[in-house]
C-alpha cells in the first residue's frame, strides 16, 4: 500500500492509499520512534511553508526565515490548502490538538490581522478552523477570526449574538 506522510482514517485524492484504522492509530501513538518521526515531517511541512516550530512541547509557531517567499508559494498554489487541512485533521488523530490550535491562530493571523496570505483566507475560515477537535478551542478560535474580520458584519462562521456575548 502506499504510505501518506500524513494519515488519516478516511480517503484522501490517493484513491490507491487506504484510510488508517483506529488500531494503527493507537499503535504509532504507543511507539516513541513514530511520533519523533511525526513530529520531524510536521516540521518538515511547516518549513516548506515558511513556518518554524519554536516549541515542541506547546506547538507554539512563528514565520521561518524565508516565509515572504514561501507564503507566495501559499497564495499561488490552492492545493496547498488541502494538505495543510489534512495535516490539521491528522495532528487530531495522533493526540496533537495543541499543534492544531497554534497552527489554525497562526494561519487565522496570517490572513486576516498580517493580510499576507489573502487566497488561504476562506481555507483557514471554511475548513482549517473545523477541524479542531476541542468545541472550546474552536469556540476561542472562531471569536478570534471574528474579532479581525473585515467587515465585520459579514462574518458568517458563528451567530453574531454569541459571538459579541462571548468570554
Amino acid at each position: 500500500f502506499p504510505f501518506r506522510l500524513f494519515p488519516l482514517r478516511e480517503h484522501g485524492m490517493n484513491l490507491r492509499a487506504r484510510p488508517l484504522t483506529c488500531q494503527e492509530i493507537q499503535a504509532f501513538k504507543k511507539s516513541k520512534e513514530v511520533m519523533q518521526r511525526f513530529i520531524r515531517a510536521y516540521q518538515l511541512m511547516l518549513r516548506f511553508y515558511g513556518i518554524n516550530l519554536i516549541n515542541e512541547e506547546t506547538g507554539e509557531l512563528k514565520r521561518a526565515e524565508n516565509w515572504a517567499e514561501r507564503f507566495q508559494n501559499l497564495n499561488r498554489f490552492s492545493h496547498n490548502n488541502l494538505r495543510i487541512t489534512r495535516i490539521l485533521k491528522c495532528l487530531g488523530e495522533m493526540g496533537y490538538e495543541h499543534y492544531q490550535v497554534h497552527l489554525v491562530k497562526f494561519f487565522l493571523t496570517e490572513t486576516l490581522v498580517n493580510e499576507t496570505l489573502p487566497n488561504v483566507k476562506r481555507s483557514a475560515l471554511d475548513y482549517f478552523l473545523f477541524t479542531i477537535r476541542s468545541k472550546q478551542k474552536r469556540r476561542e478560535l472562531v471569536h478570534y477570526a471574528w474579532q479581525h474580520f473585515k467587515p465585520q458584519g459579514s462574518f458568517a462562521w458563528g451567530p453574531r449574538n454569541k459571538l459579541l456575548k462571548y468570554r
